[in-house]
């Protein structure tokens, strides 16, 4: 299963649309996950009509279209991986140990709200994964967004995709 991995999109406000890039990318995946902070709900409209499966939580700078649509954390099983998609996990510091504790029934836990890309493993093995922003490189070299597999009751290879600069 190919999963393709996103947050804060800002569609309008950091870019006018998203990356030719990245929507080639939604149309490979098995599943998208967002999370959080699409700001307006065409972006919604719009993965949720082109990808096969979309999973995803509003973020802090969504609306009150968005909030109603989208649930402030997303729990689902892909393969015999359970994820969590949520959008802000607090600080970097002591995050790991944050999220352990805070999800311990999750493998894995997708998460937004810095733009910045984080990929790390917290006590007793769940797996952090933050995509950044394939919009906003805020404080990064480079626009990003992951993809990831799951097989075999395992994740897989994770890469984190650096987009070229607009």
């Amino acid at each position: 299963m190919r999963l393709l991995l996103v947050a804060d999109t800002h569609v309008p406000l950091r870019a006018k649309r998203l990356p030719g890039e990245l929507l080639c990318e939604v149309d490979r995946a098995d599943v998208v996950v967002h999370a959080g902070d699409w700001v307006d709900a065409a972006t919604f409209d719009l993965l949720e009509k082109r990808a096969r499966r979309l999973v995803g939580v509003y973020g802090n700078n969504d609306g009150p279209d968005l909030r109603a649509l989208l649930p402030e954390v997303a729990r689902v099983q892909l393969g015999d991986l359970r994820f969590g998609v949520v959008h802000e996990t607090g600080a970097a510091r002591g995050r790991e140990a944050r999220c352990a504790a805070l999800y311990p029934d999750l493998d894995v836990l997708v998460f937004g709200h810095s733009h910045i890309p984080w990929n790390t493993v917290a006590p007793g093995g769940l797996r952090l994964l933050n995509p950044g922003s394939p919009t906003d490189r805020r404080r990064q070299p480079y626009c990003t967004y992951m993809t990831c597999t799951v097989a075999d009751g395992a994740l897989g290879e994770v890469a984190l995709h650096s987009l070229p600069r607009r």
